[in-house]
């Protein structure tokens, strides 16, 4: 086994397994060629949890997609089709995306790019950085064969991002945010040349030519990141927050709440679920200062989807309600506030965490993450058992699964009985001669 499938099989989650072998296993069938790259192969050889998983096939994606959405039950998300590319996820929350491998070419800044089919190593010339022009083949003649045409894993090893190209921020402007997300959340630092680079091109004055489109995208994902009011900061130095909305700028920024908001993001464990909750809260904490007609045009700008504008219009009234819950003076037992919470949608404890003034609703939220779910996760396999074979009515798994829990989460730890004290016994006094004397 290649030492690169080893290492990737280390960094992935049961979830994320079963993508691999079902998009490979289309693959073969399909006899194209596929290939494991961008942002799941960085932080793989970065050592940083992979998130998402990106797929380039050299032909006919449709011919992957298709077989590996059957295959495990998966939902389309979104759809490019300039670039034949699909974004899918599992039920479970895990994302990934299968695309043509392409290359790129603009005439002149700002242009609409032109798209056309590519090899794998001309797809991989074409990216942004360096460090996400690397890709691992899980095709069967070459299975672990690392693509590495830009050194980029030699970038990473210096923990530097560095463009593929000279003209990479006249092509894509936006990469000068993407740049900015880059180096928060991995904690690179920008290559000299590329900095150069920088300083062009915004001479230039690339950043007015970013199409709203790539704005909209970018700033979800600043959303989803796990610093969003750093990243913020960075862009607000390079002169670039303005790009999104001019109301962006000075006091109108709610840095404090963003500053609370990043806090409350770190808290939960790294799950899909709560990473793609991450965006409405995230709004919310960002326009709060803005007036009404600027909260709308930056709103407009993102292009909520309904369902996402529905929960815009409803989630301080539905966390209001879990926040009432939280302050019942019914509410005493950890397994009380642990079902509370379990039940609860994710974006409703997270905003929760940004806006509520109740020291009570903060702790038991921070008991939840911190004591209550790994306590849980431990639960030993004998005390399940236990439970199953206890006598009595049947009862459904879940409600099996409740009992374990609340006995578990609800049972006082005796303190451990000391063992009493040896006093000595006292020793006894003579009186001698007018003198009080110890008899020893």
């Amino acid at each position: 086994m290649s030492d690169y499938i080893f290492m990737l099989e280390n960094h992935l989650s049961t979830d994320q397994s079963r993508v691999v072998e079902a998009v490979r296993a289309a693959a073969a069938h399909a006899n194209v060629n596929v290939f494991l790259t961008g942002g799941a192969m960085r932080d793989m050889l970065a050592g940083f949890p992979i998130r998402d998983l990106d797929f380039v096939v050299e032909g006919n994606p449709a011919k992957v997609a298709k077989p590996a959405i059957e295959s495990l039950a998966a939902r389309q998300l979104s759809e490019d089709e300039s670039r034949k590319a699909v974004e899918l996820a599992l039920p479970s929350g895990i994302t990934f995306q299968i695309a043509m491998s392409c290359q790129v070419k603009v005439a002149r800044p700002g242009a609409r790019p032109r798209i056309s089919p590519a090899t794998i190593q001309e797809d991989l010339r074409g990216r942004d950085f360096t460090c996400n022009a690397i890709a691992l083949s899980l095709n069967k003649a070459s299975r672990g064969l690392l693509l590495d045409p830009m050194n980029g894993l030699a970038d990473i090893e210096r923990r530097e991002l560095r463009l593929t190209t000279p003209y990479g921020f006249y092509d894509d402007p936006s990469r000068l945010l993407r740049l900015a997300r880059f180096r928060v959340r991995l904690g690179f630092a920008v290559e000299e040349r590329t900095r150069m680079q920088v300083a062009n091109a915004r001479q230039a004055e690339v950043e007015k030519l970013i199409p709203p489109a790539a704005l909209s995208q970018e700033l979800r994902r600043i959303g989803f990141e796990d610093s969003p009011a750093e990243i913020l900061k960075g862009l607000e130095e390079d002169k670039l927050l303005t790009v999104f909305s001019p109301a962006l700028a000075g006091a109108k920024l709610n840095w404090q709440g963003l500053s609370r908001l990043e806090k409350g993001f770190r808290l939960p464990p790294d799950e899909p679920r709560f990473r793609h909750a991450r965006l409405v809260p995230f709004l919310y904490a960002l326009t709060e200062k803005l007036a009404a007609r600027e909260r709308q045009a930056l709103l407009k700008l993102v292009d909520l989807s309904k369902p996402e504008l529905d929960r815009w219009h409803r989630l301080e009234t539905v966390a209001r309600k879990l926040e009432t819950a939280l302050r019942s003076p019914r509410i005493r037992k950890a397994s009380q506030i642990y079902f509370l919470l379990a039940k609860a949608e994710p974006d409703e404890i997270l905003f929760l965490l940004y806006r509520s003034p109740y020291k009570p609703v903060q702790e038991r939220i921070r008991n939840y993450f911190q004591k209550y779910m790994p306590a849980v996760q431990e639960i030993p396999p004998e005390e399940w058992a236990a439970a199953e074979a206890k006598p009595g009515p049947r009862r459904t798994s879940e409600k099996l699964r409740e009992e374990v829990i609340a006995t578990h989460l609800d049972r006082r730890a005796r303190k451990p009985v000391e063992p009493p004290v040896a006093v000595p016994a006292p020793v006894p006094i003579v009186e001698i001669s007018g003198f009080r004397r110890a008899r020893q």
